[in-house]
């Protein structure tokens, strides 16, 4: 279950993204020359919905993952502004975020002072 939720949450953060950039270039179509609605018309609802989407992914992977507070509001914030949802994404990836429990990057290392089992 965690593993599927995370990957629906780089989905959404990724189709997010896109949906700005579509949702950008209808609206250039619209107040641009031509000024054609069309594309607003059909991005528009695609976008509030990816939007609401990746809100809703990101409270499951913060509640799943166990994030704190802040990043959880960043993830939250990042919703907000162009393309936002594809920097938080890489940068909690980066930092082990999206991982399970087991696979942090930090929970392969061995404690100082514990000796290593052979084989490892």
């Amino acid at each position: 279950m965690r593993e599927k939720i995370t990957r629906l949450f780089v989905a959404a953060a990724i189709a997010e993204a896109c949906s700005w950039l579509a949702l950008l270039i209808g609206m250039a179509v619209k107040y641009g020359p031509p000024g054609n609605e069309i594309g607003v018309q059909i991005f528009g609802p695609v976008h509030g919905a990816l939007f609401v989407a990746y809100g809703v992914l990101v409270l499951a992977m913060a509640r799943l993952h166990r994030w704190r507070a802040w990043p959880t509001l960043v993830a939250l914030a990042c919703a907000v502004p162009p393309f936002a949802t594809l920097v938080f994404e890489r940068w909690a990836a980066r930092r082990g975020m999206l991982s399970g429990a087991d696979e942090g990057p930090d929970r392969s290392r061995t404690p100082v002072g514990e000796e290593v089992p052979a084989g490892r």
